[in-house]
C-alpha cells in the first residue's frame, strides 16, 4: 500500500525495531495496552446550514465528514429507492505521501471499506428517500476529508460518516400542481427538514498484526502501521452482526478479533449516540432562545 510504504521510508531502522521490541513485551510506544483505543472526540457544526457535518479526532488522526443531498432520477432496476455514496479526499497537508488530484490506492480502499460497511449493509433506509417512484429520489452523498493522518484512518472516517448521517436533515417534499405530480421542495423556514431513517450503526474496528500474526493490537498509530505485517477491519452493527470484514496480509486470529471488535464497537457506538444527543439538545435549546 502506497501510504504504508511512505511511512516506512520516513522511519529509521532503530525506530521500527523499537516498536517491534516494545510490542513483544506487550507495550506500545504511546503507553496504551494492546486493545486500548486512543481518545475519541466528536464535534458538530453549530449552524443550521451545517447539519450533516462532523469533525472526528482519534488520537492524532483528524477527519471531517459532510453529508449533502440532491434530487435525481432513480436507477432503472430500483425505481423506488434513493442512493447513498461515499467519497474520500486526501490532502497533502494531512500526510506528505498523499497527492492532490486523482485519488490514490489508499483513498480508493478507504472509500470501499466505509461503503461496504454502510451501503451494502443497508444501514440507511433508501426506500424512504423516494419522492416520486421512477422519477425522483434523494441521492445522499458522504464526503470524508482527511485533515491529519495519525494512523487508523478507517475507524476515524467511519465514525465521521456515521455522525454526519445521524445529524443530517433533508428538505421536506410534497406533491402538487394540476396533476399532482409536481415536486415541491420546502425550505427549512416553511417545513422542518427530515432526518434520515437509519436502521443500525455499522462501526468499523481495525486491528494490526505483527510478527507471525501472534501479536495483535487495536487502533494502530501511523508508526505502527509502518511496521505491521497485516491488518483487519471488522464492521459490526448494533446487534453485533458482522457487516463486512477487510483483511490484508497477516495470520491474525480472526475469531478472537471479532469478539474484541464486538465489545469495542458497542463502546464507540455509545460515544457516537451520546455526542449526537448532546448536539440535538443544544440545537433545540438554541432554537427555543431564537424564538
Amino acid at each position: 500500500m502506497e501510504q504504508r510504504l511512505a511511512n516506512t521510508w520516513r522511519m529509521s531502522v532503530n525506530e521500527k525495531k523499537f516498536i517491534e521490541t516494545a510490542l513483544l513485551a506487550d507495550l506500545r510506544v504511546d503507553g496504551r495496552r494492546p486493545f486500548d483505543y486512543r481518545r475519541l472526540t466528536i464535534k458538530f457544526g453549530r449552524q443550521v446550514l451545517e447539519d450533516g457535518s462532523s469533525e472526528v479526532q482519534l488520537g492524532q488522526t483528524h477527519v471531517m465528514g459532510f453529508v449533502t443531498s440532491q434530487l435525481v432520477q432513480p436507477y432503472r432496476d430500483r425505481p423506488n429507492e434513493g442512493s447513498l455514496s461515499i467519497y474520500t479526499e486526501f490532502s497533502p497537508m494531512a500526510d506528505p505521501s498523499f497527492e492532490a488530484g486523482r485519488p490514490g490506492e489508499f483513498a480508493v480502499e478507504l472509500g470501499r471499506i466505509i461503503d461496504r460497511g454502510l451501503r451494502e449493509s443497508r444501514a440507511v433506509d433508501t426506500e424512504s428517500l423516494c419522492v416520486l417512484a421512477g422519477k425522483l429520489v434523494w441521492s445522499i452523498r458522504v464526503d470524508l476529508h482527511i485533515l491529519d493522518n495519525g494512523g487508523n484512518l478507517v475507524d476515524a472516517a467511519n465514525v465521521a460518516a456515521l455522525a454526519s448521517l445521524l445529524t443530517f436533515r433533508r428538505p421536506e417534499c410534497t406533491l402538487g400542481g394540476e396533476n399532482g405530480q409536481e415536486v415541491i421542495v420546502h425550505p427549512p423556514e416553511v417545513k422542518e427538514p427530515l432526518p434520515l431513517i437509519i436502521h443500525h450503526l455499522p462501526v468499523a474496528v481495525t486491528f494490526a498484526f505483527f510478527g507471525d500474526g501472534n501479536i495483535v493490537v487495536i487502533d494502530p498509530t501511523q508508526n505502527e502501521e509502518a511496521v505491521m505485517g497485516g491488518r483487519m477491519t471488522a464492521t459490526l452493527n448494533t446487534n453485533g452482526d458482522v457487516c463486512a470484514v477487510q483483511k490484508a496480509g497477516g495470520e491474525g486470529v480472526i475469531m478472537q478479533c471479532l469478539r474484541i471488535a464486538s465489545v469495542k464497537a458497542t463502546d464507540i457506538r455509545s460515544k457516537i449516540n451520546s455526542a449526537v444527543e448532546a448536539h440535538n439538545m443544544e440545537k433545540a435549546l438554541r432554537k427555543i432562545k431564537r424564538h
